[in-house]
């Protein structure tokens, strides 16, 4: 047994140091790594306002907090960084100068975090658009086969514009290219329209509200059993009083203590991406 740690000993004041995911080392070098941090500073697919290209700083330049202190934040419960080894892997090279060509985003995401699942890591996205998760689907479809989709988002994006690829079509893509089991799928927290729903379930957030946390985790495992998951969550989930920085708010979503909540009610699935 070593010594007490100091409860008074800070990593590193919030204002100060290096501006990486939770203060994770910044490296590509992928020797003995459990989970790649990788950002994808894309917004050329959304409605309404962009911005989201500045997701992953922002994310990284929040995520400094949860590293102030060597013990965490509340509840306590665990430490994600005494079980596995986590890196800053960077972002995926994508550039405003491929404005109007997202296919060449979807083949270098799939072309780069593709070589970074192939050499056994996992992968934790930032976006950039929900689009991201259309190339995200692809490289780990291929790997694990048809996956179950857990979706947290006001919106289901899965509206049928033929071809066309973009922040609101991504999901009706992926069950069509069959990236995706919609029968084994669920869409948590949505509040707008769509006549079709793709196979998916889908707990709208009136749903959400009068099941509560536990009887959503409940249904989720029901759906998804034990086959390989894609998780994925927009930021319009939560209510705009807690996320007010997206392009499509809509009211009456959950609060940032349900969303936690149900994440964390999670951990057993079989997580892939």
């Amino acid at each position: 047994m070593g010594p007490e740690p100091d409860p008074y000993a800070i990593v590193s004041a919030t204002f100060a140091g290096e501006i990486t995911f939770a203060r994770r080392p910044v490296t590509r070098d992928l020797e003995g790594v459990d989970i790649a941090v990788v950002g994808i500073p894309f917004d050329l697919a959304t409605t309404h306002r962009p911005g989201t290209r500045l997701g992953p700083r922002a994310i990284r330049e929040q995520s400094v907090m949860v590293a102030e202190y060597p013990w965490g934040l509340w509840p306590w419960d665990e430490n994600v960084f005494d079980r596995h080894t986590v890196v800053d892997f960077g972002d995926i090279p994508v550039t405003v100068f491929w404005a109007g060509y997202p296919d060449r985003m979807v083949r270098s995401v799939v072309e780069h975090v593709g070589a970074i699942v192939d050499s056994g890591v996992s992968v934790l996205a930032l976006g950039g658009d929900h689009m991201v998760s259309y190339p995200l689907l692809e490289v780990h479809a291929e790997r694990f086969g048809p996956l179950s989709l857990v979706h947290f988002d006001a919106h289901s994006d899965t509206w049928d514009m033929g071809d066309d690829l973009n922040h609101g079509t991504m999901f009706h893509l992926a069950v069509r290219e069959g990236l995706v089991d919609s029968q084994h799928s669920i869409q948590v927290g949505i509040r707008t329209p769509n006549p079709e729903t793709r196979g998916f379930e889908i707990v709208h957030a009136d749903r959400l509200a009068a099941l509560g946390v536990d009887g959503v985790v409940e249904e989720i495992h029901r759906v998804v059993g034990d086959r390989p998951v894609y998780l994925t969550c927009d930021i319009d989930f939560l209510d705009p009083a807690y996320a007010p920085g997206t392009g499509t708010p809509v009211v009456g979503g959950p609060t940032t203590a349900q969303a936690r909540d149900i994440l964390q009610g999670l951990r057993d699935l079989r997580v892939v991406g």
